[in-house]
């Protein structure tokens, strides 16, 4: 069928259809899981691929998780051959071995979709379980002597065959979680999400045809080709550099690990090589090529035009050609440590990339957002006698500025992309023997700038609880700051503490420690880091941000140049060109 015969309502109507298929797809896991972080935080990837491994529908996910998929569906068509048929689903949360999985507690279902006996499409659900084996429960546990002691390493393997349930094999597998009951109820959650996306790919194929379908797929990707080959021609040819690093990696304790991104423009072909980066670690910052693949993507394409945010699939990946070497941090090999992954070292890639196009598309530029600042505790809850572990996202700052606009606020970290959402305070009590006593934002505790970061947030929370451990292998930003562009200020340092007993004891990232009953978590979670000079910013801005305390009047003299006076509130203009002109 030729492209001019389809009339192009037709294409966005099966295009936008192919989007909601996806979003009915979170919407069944949203309305049927179980787990705190998939349910309700919504730590959890959707998507549509074609039967080659073409990039399709990905409406709605974390970069991290889905965006590198196309290689498992490779791997999957290789490994399974003429063995795959309709009715069939295979989990894999393994990073190696064909997974090409960001880290093991993101476990993945994939359904081939058929039609009329032909696979058409591949389909998945991936999310965050709730446990995943290891030595210490949830993930994000550091010093592991190697990928199995980080928990279940679950390989392609079919969990239903022909629509009949292998329940032998996911016995084994859900023997080997410390939550078998919770995790099996999240999974069955997620594999009817694939068969949500199969019955509604066949209603859409039964109303089109299997060609017009095939067709307009071919035309989006084709056409969003187009588009970002012509996003590309406007940024400036030439060769840009950008550089971010962690904390440490969780075993070597206190040595940063960088990551080094060079972004070579020529024409409407994007290269982002990153191999001048460290080289794999003991630790467990180690990412995989897939996952680095996927946050690299999502960085480049946070500087296109946001009107394509809709329509990004294989064809945005086609131009844009993703480097690395075999054996660094950024492409590790079997059998390195990958749990923190998706924050340490997956934040990196994403802001040295941003840093670097910062540079080359000034106009388009977007400053480093707070750095993620989670942790995972373990321990019983006395009302329930009942074993927990908690995590969430509510600890996290705010975005960066981008330019013209004032960073976002709280919307969790970099590599979440505004997917996962924060908690209710309500919910997490009930949920979990925790009492918060403080949320709020800090006044400047953001990255200054023409246009500042979103702000940083105070969280703190009592525990209610037993005593227990807590990990902070899911934080960063102790020591590393996020990079500020065109002349903005980077997002401040972060610090977490335990306190008890009226002590403050500093809990860096990457750590493990004793929680006990009684004892407050405290987490100072900076924002985003600015745009532009402080001292071009907007007087009745910087006003506004001091009436909202979110600036201070001292910031406000000191880093923005802007004088406002304590008794009437008002902009001293006169005091105000003094300062600007000084």
């Amino acid at each position: 069928m030729a492209e001019s015969t389809v009339h192009p309502t037709t294409i966005a109507t099966v295009w936008h259809s192919m989007q909601t298929i996806a979003r009915e797809m979170r919407h069944v896991i949203d309305r049927t899981a179980q787990n705190y972080l998939i349910s309700q935080l919504h730590d959890v990837s959707v998507g549509i691929w074609g039967a080659k491994g073409e990039t399709i529908a990905v409406p709605v996910g974390l970069p991290v998780q889905y965006l590198g998929t196309q290689f498992a569906v490779e791997d999957l068509n290789k490994a399974f051959g003429d063995n795959i048929n309709q009715g069939d689903v295979f989990l894999t949360n393994d990073p190696y071995h064909g997974g090409h999985n960001c880290h093991l507690p993101d476990w993945g279902f994939f359904r081939p979709v058929f039609y009329e006996g032909e696979l058409l499409f591949w389909t998945l659900a991936r999310a965050h379980q709730q446990d995943t084996g290891g030595s210490f429960p949830g993930g994000y546990f550091p010093n592991c002597y190697d990928i199995h002691a980080e928990g279940i390493c679950i390989p392609p393997i079919k969990v239903y065959d022909a629509g009949r349930e292998r329940t032998d094999v996911l016995e084994l597998i859900w023997n080997n979680v410390r939550f078998p009951d919770g995790v099996k109820i999240d999974n069955h959650s997620m594999i009817a999400a694939t068969r949500k996306s199969e019955q509604r790919l066949t209603e859409l194929l039964d109303k089109y045809g299997k060609d017009l379908v095939l067709n307009c797929v071919k035309q989006m990707i084709d056409r969003t080709e187009r588009a970002v080959r012509e996003e590309i021609r406007k940024i400036p040819d030439g060769v840009y550099k950008g550089e971010a690093y962690t904390d440490d990696d969780g075993t070597e304790l206190d040595v940063q690990v960088g990551v080094r991104c060079t972004v070579t423009v020529k024409d409407d072909e994007l290269t982002l090589d990153y191999s001048e980066s460290d080289g794999q670690r003991k630790g467990f910052v180690n990412s995989v090529y897939a996952a680095t693949f996927g946050n690299a993507i999502a960085a480049a394409i946070l500087t296109f035009d946001p009107a394509l945010a809709d329509y990004h699939n294989a064809g945005t990946m086609k131009p844009i050609h993703v480097v690395t070497k075999k054996g660094l941090v950024v492409d590790c090999e079997y059998p390195a440590t990958v749990g923190a992954s998706p924050v340490n070292v997956g934040i990196q890639v994403m802001e040295s990339t941003l840093e670097a196009l910062s540079q080359a598309r000034p106009e388009r530029s977007i400053a480093a957002w707070g750095k993620h600042r989670g942790d995972y505790v373990f321990s019983v809850d006395p009302r329930t006698n009942e074993r927990y572990v908690r995590t969430s996202f509510d600890y996290d700052g705010s975005s960066g500025a981008v330019w013209g606009y004032d960073g976002y606020q709280g919307v969790s970290c970099l590599t979440a992309m505004g997917a996962v959402n924060r908690g209710d305070v309500e919910e997490m009590e009930t949920r979990l023997p925790w009492r918060q006593t403080h949320y709020e934002f800090v006044p400047d505790f953001s990255g200054a700038g023409r246009w500042r970061g979103g702000p940083g947030i105070r969280w703190e929370a009592v525990n209610e609880g037993a005593d227990g451990g807590i990990s902070t292998g899911s934080s960063d930003g102790d020591e590393v700051m996020g990079f500020g562009a065109v002349g903005g200020e980077p997002s401040p340092q972060s610090r977490t503490y335990i306190v008890r007993d009226g002590e403050k004891i500093r809990l860096k990232p990457h750590r493990q420690a004793e929680i006990k009953t009684g004892d407050v978590v405290l987490k100072m979670s900076s924002g985003g880091g600015g745009v532009g000079s402080p001292a071009e910013r907007d007087p009745e801005m910087v006003l506004e941000d001091v009436l909202n305390g979110l600036v201070s009047y001292e910031a406000a003299r000191d880093i923005y140049k802007v004088a406002v006076d304590r008794q009437t509130r008002e902009i001293d203009f006169a005091k105000t060109e003094e300062l600007r002109a000084g």
